[in-house]
This record gives C-alpha cells, sequence and structure tokens, in this order.
C-alpha cells in the first residue's frame, strides 16, 4: 500500500514543480513586456517631459573627497580627430618637435663614444651584485617566485646612483670663472658662433656679485646631449638628456617624458617587468610615479612620453586622482589622440610588420595598465567612504593611501634640501627661482 501511494505523490510533486516552472517563466516574460512598453513610451514623452531639476528634488551637497572625475571617461571610447582650431594645431606642432628629441640618441657611433665615460665595469659589477640579491630574496619567498627586477633594471639602476652622484652637477647660477664668488642673473644673450655650432639657442648671462670683479659668466643651455657629457653640468632638462642618452647607450629602450609644468624626466622599458618604469634622475627616484604630485603636492596636467618607436599620453600614471589634475585644455582629448596615434605612425612606417606587431601590443598592456590606474583611483576613494558619509555626503574619517607613503619619501631628509635648492615642489606651479627655467629647463 505504502507504493500505491508514494507513486501518485511523486507524480504529482513533478507537475507541481513543472507548473510552477512556466508560471514562473510567464511572469517573467510579462513583466519584461511591460517594463520595455514603460521605456519606449519614456523615450517617446521625453522632449516634452520637465528635467529632473523641474521637480525641486533637493539634491545632496558635494562630498569632499568625492572618486576623481575623469572627463576624459564621459566620451568613451574616444574617436580620433584632426586638430581644426588654431590653439590645438600650436599644441600638435609642439609636440611633434618635442617628439624628436628621443632621435637624437640612436647613432650607434655616437652612442660608443658616450660609453667611454661611464665607468662599466663598476657599473655591470653593481647591476650583478644587486641582481643576485633580488633572485636570492625571490627564491627564499618560495620556489617560482619572481625577482622584483631584471639584471637590464640593476644596470639603469646602478648607472643612476653613478649619475647623480659622481658624474652630473646642478647649476643654478654659475659662479664667476675669475674670482669664483656667485653670480646673479643679469638677462640674455645671443649665442656666440661656437656656442651656437655645439646646439645652444640660448644664453644666459650672470655678472659677478664682487663689485671690484664685476665680470661677465655665460652660461649656454645645450641641447646636445654629447656635449653635455663634456660640460656635465645644467639643470632638469641637461640631466634628463644626458642620462637618457646613457641609459640608450647600455642597451635600453628609453622615454623622454615632458610634462606641462615645467618639468621632464625619463622611463625606461622593463622586459622583466614587462611595463615602462619611471626614472628621475635628478631626485635618483626609480619607479615612483607618485612623487610629484603625493610628494611635492604639485598639479599636473599633460605628461607627453616621447620615444624612437612613437608617443603616449602617460599622465594617468602620474596623476592618480583629480586632486592633483590642472585643466587639459591644450587641445581635446580626441585631438591629443590623434597627434599620438600620428606621432607613432610616423616612427613607426619603415618598421617589419612584426616589430610593429609587437609594439601594438605593448601599446595594449600600457593602455590597460593606465586604466586601471583610474579604476584603483576610484575604488580606493570609494573604499574611504562609510555610510553616514554617502547620506552626509561627507568624509570625515578619510583612510590613510599606503602608497602615498612611497611618494611622499622624495620629501624627507636629503632630497627635501635638493628639490629646495632647485625651486621645485610648488603646487601647480612652474619653478619660479628664475623665470629663464621655464624653457628648456
Amino acid at each position: 500500500m505504502e507504493h500505491s501511494h508514494a507513486a501518485p505523490r511523486a507524480a504529482a510533486d513533478v507537475d507541481t514543480d513543472k507548473l510552477a516552472h512556466e508560471m514562473t517563466e510567464r511572469f517573467r516574460q510579462v513583466l519584461s513586456t511591460r517594463r520595455m512598453n514603460e521605456l519606449t513610451s519614456r523615450s517617446l514623452s521625453r522632449p516634452s517631459s520637465p528635467a529632473p531639476r523641474d521637480f525641486g528634488t533637493p539634491q545632496p551637497p558635494p562630498m569632499h573627497n568625492a572618486p576623481p572625475s575623469y572627463s576624459s571617461l564621459r566620451n568613451i571610447p574616444l574617436v580620433p580627430q584632426a586638430p581644426q582650431d588654431a590653439r590645438s594645431l600650436r599644441f600638435k606642432n609642439m609636440l611633434h618637435s618635442l617628439s624628436n628629441m628621443p632621435l637624437r640618441w640612436e647613432n650607434p657611433g655616437l652612442l660608443d663614444e658616450a660609453l667611454r665615460v661611464v665607468p662599466l665595469e663598476q657599473i655591470y659589477n653593481e647591476a650583478e651584485e644587486e641582481s643576485q640579491i633580488l633572485q636570492a630574496e625571490a627564491e627564499s619567498l618560495g620556489e617560482g617566485k619572481k625577482a622584483a627586477w631584471g639584471y637590464q633594471d640593476c644596470v639603469v639602476r646602478a648607472l643612476l646612483r653613478w649619475f647623480k652622484r659622481s658624474f652630473f652637477s646642478w647649476v643654478n647660477n654659475p659662479a664667476c670663472s675669475r674670482c669664483y664668488s656667485p653670480t646673479i642673473g643679469v638677462g640674455m644673450a645671443a649665442p656666440l658662433p661656437d656656442e651656437q655650432a655645439r646646439g645652444a639657442n640660448q644664453v644666459e648671462l650672470y655678472k659677478c656679485s664682487v663689485e671690484q670683479c664685476g665680470a661677465y659668466e655665460r652660461y649656454p643651455r645645450y641641447n646636445d646631449a654629447f656635449v653635455l657629457l663634456q660640460t656635465r653640468r645644467g639643470r632638469v632638462g641637461e640631466w634628463a638628456n644626458c642620462f637618457s642618452m646613457l641609459c640608450r647607450a647600455v642597451g635600453s629602450r628609453v622615454r623622454w617624458v615632458w610634462n606641462s609644468e615645467d618639468h621632464v624626466w625619463t622611463e625606461i622599458y622593463s622586459l622583466h617587468r614587462k611595463r615602462w618604469v619611471h626614472v628621475d634622475v635628478c631626485e635618483e627616484a626609480w619607479d615612483k610615479p607618485r612623487l610629484y604630485t603625493d610628494g611635492w603636492g604639485k598639479k599636473l596636467s599633460y605628461c607627453i612620453a616621447f620615444s624612437a618607436d612613437g608617443a603616449m599620453d602617460v599622465t594617468r600614471r602620474y596623476v592618480r586622482n583629480s586632486n592633483h589634475s590642472l585643466e587639459r585644455n591644450r587641445a581635446p582629448e580626441a585631438v591629443l589622440l590623434h597627434i599620438m596615434d600620428e606621432i607613432r605612425a610616423l616612427r613607426r612606417n619603415n618598421m617589419s610588420k612584426q616589430d610593429k606587431f609587437r609594439l601594438e601590443g605593448e601599446d595594449m598592456r600600457e593602455n590597460r595598465e593606465l586604466r586601471s590606474y583610474v579604476i584603483s583611483s576610484i575604488a580606493h576613494e570609494v573604499s574611504r567612504m562609510s555610510v553616514d558619509d554617502i547620506i552626509n555626503g561627507r568624509s570625515r574619517h578619510p583612510r590613510p593611501d599606503p602608497d602615498a607613503q612611497k611618494a611622499a619619501e622624495g620629501r624627507t631628509g636629503g632630497a627635501s634640501e635638493w628639490i629646495r635648492t632647485r625651486g621645485e615642489g610648488g603646487r601647480g606651479t612652474p619653478n619660479q627661482q628664475n623665470p629663464r627655467d621655464q624653457h628648456p629647463r
């Protein structure tokens, strides 16, 4: 008897489940159809409907630490557009001119000559020692762990230390060559024929501060990296120019990064990490892209990297939130994208298909990296909010940014004194110590 009653109950259970499933699907279809009809009717009546502000709904107050707003994200995907207005055309011409800088470092004969001034044995020994230490540290963490940096990265790190500590010197006002007293800037002078032949387009003129001496001192601003190997002095532009050329000489792929707020630095491509690495020889800084914003408190608008292979807008690597960003008004974002594509196509015009394909893969990886900084910044700002912050539209207890400490290292100790000597560290303002520093830095 038990079996005779069990069978009908089982059949009834199956029928009930099937019926419930069918009713659920019908209910979903009805809701979906109704929702689509509502959306259609709303879209058709939208022109005559009042704007949301007409209903008088109170708007929440702006949040003190709102997530960064990237205006370029509002129109993704951007479609490159050729510049039309005069301002955009000037920006295009300037960027094309700046893109020629890395081409000066591609002469193999001159690079061989440059290596004569570098203590290669010392550099390679230091690199080998550091590389072995990093490899041992990685192995101690477990099997299959990768060292932080590869051997070629260590070569550039050793070159960075030697260049800053032993080779190049910083110049603001050159000392009087007659009595070695301090000098005072008095203006500009036309370059002499021999100065012009060596690549000096500008010459700064200084007068000895000692009244009895009164001698004048000329300071040519050389743009030729190989001339700088003999002078071994300068400011940011000369430092980055000469150091980048030496990085190229020891076999690294190099970028020269131009910043519109009057600074330049270097990026080298790490084969070990498969990405571009920030290097600032003036600060002896390695892989600290947030040095200028979180470290110095500067605000930046454009950071454009130029290499022998093209150009890339890398601003998002150095500006991680809107608190450190300035208005980008030299050209629309779509126009800037067109200029970057134009320079890239020009540099790769005569390359093989294999090289072009490899570089396009690198570009795609870098674009993903740059987008990830935007996502990480937004996620970090959101993670700092509490429920009360969202309701009240403010952030009362912000959590510290763990990455800010790394960048803030540039503000402590001797580096702080070095920055003050150079007149850096302003909040979004160029070097005000000497107006002639604005170009070529």
